[in-house]
């Protein structure tokens, strides 16, 4: 029965995950568009000559000149090509981040659904073996060997199993998490780290370019009065040079490494992110550990009390042998899940961390 339900829960998600799968690359594509579209026409902007037209009196006393004509800088034809750049790192910095962010955000979720999966296994084995203990004590029943108020200590405890199941299932059907990542997290954060360290530099570079610049300039200019006879070409050769060129550069390379360092520590980044879900596992297997522990001591002290009607052959010892029974079925069901999560977190930080 458990393995049919498991599958249908199973089904339910992946049919859920499917869209949520989507959404996500549909996110990302979305954002990437909206990038390289503004990336696009600032490339555009660059690349086109700028029209100049106005008048000009080239010296005092001479007649006024009209002036047409075009204007472009290597430079900024330089920005066009850095600025594309840019924007598709921003691009990928934006997969990389979201992957890692997704990971984190759902990472404690996903474990808690796996620990579910579990338990409901866990509960359909402790329900087989009280339906066992049920059935023998309804047939004593029946032979007038035992009383009805022992199998009714038996069927309060298969209440509180189905009520744990009932539990369990609603806890399930409440978490949401969407399809993962099969890479270690470790990973993603390492490729979200160094497509941040990419944009930086594609944006330093982007910077670099305003120190220099070579613009050239043609068209022609007319005598507006007195009009003279046809218009005259002209052209012009323009270099710029920022003096405080190597102190900015210095400062760009400082402020790509503050970034660097700024990021490691900041809250809300991955990298934090990262530690702070490392710290919560830890702590959620130290907290699973102490709940294991004092479940197998409980188990023990039930087992020693077992062996003390190991055979009864009383009713008043066979009544407390089920309700030791009883409850030692939900002592090691509680053991058996806190181990589960145990090796599952454990497995969880050996593979990310």
């Amino acid at each position: 029965m458990f393995r049919n339900n498991w599958k249908a829960v199973l089904a339910g998600g992946l049919f859920l995950a499917a869209p949520a799968f989507a959404k996500g690359q549909a996110d990302q594509q979305a954002y990437c568009t909206y990038v390289m579209e503004q990336a696009q026409a600032q490339r555009n902007l660059l690349r086109t000559p700028t029209a100049i037209a106005g008048f000009t009196q080239p010296e005092t006393g001479l007649p006024v000149q009209l002036v047409g004509g075009a204007s472009l800088g290597l430079s900024d034809y330089r920005k066009a090509e850095l600025t594309m750049d840019v924007a598709r790192r921003n691009c990928e910095l934006y997969k990389t981040a979201t992957g890692a962010q997704q990971e984190i955000q759902y990472a404690l979720a996903s474990l808690e659904k796996d620990a579910l999966l579990n338990r409901l296994t866990l509960i359909d084995h402790a329900s087989e073996s009280l339906d066992e203990l049920m059935e023998q004590t309804s047939k004593m029943l029946l032979a007038q060997n035992a009383t009805r108020l022992m199998l009714f200590t038996l069927q309060t405890t298969k209440i509180k199993l189905e009520a744990d199941r009932a539990d369990t299932r609603s806890k399930l059907a409440a978490i949401y998490v969407p399809p993962l990542s099969d890479q270690p997290l470790k990973e993603l954060v390492a490729q979200k780290q160094n497509s941040e360290e990419g944009e930086q530099r594609a944006l330093d570079k982007l910077s670099r370019q305003s120190n220099w610049d070579i613009r050239l300039s043609v068209g022609v200019h007319q005598q507006v009065n007195p009009v003279a006879y046809g218009a005259q070409p002209y052209g012009e050769v323009t270099v710029n040079y920022n003096l405080a060129t190597r102190s900015i550069n210095k400062h760009l390379d400082r402020a790509v490494g503050a970034h660097d360092q700024w990021k490691k520590v900041q809250e809300g980044d991955v990298v934090r992110q990262m530690e702070v879900l490392r710290q919560q596992l830890a702590d959620c297997v130290t907290v699973q550990q102490a709940k294991l522990a004092s479940f197998q001591e409980q188990d023990q002290q039930l087992d020693k009390n077992l062996q003390l009607v190991a055979a009864p052959d009383t009713p008043a010892a066979f009544d407390f042998h089920n309700q030791l029974a009883a409850t030692q079925l939900l002592v090691r069901l509680e053991a058996a899940d806190a181990s589960f999560r145990i090796d599952r977190l454990r497995d969880y930080l050996a593979k990310n961390y």
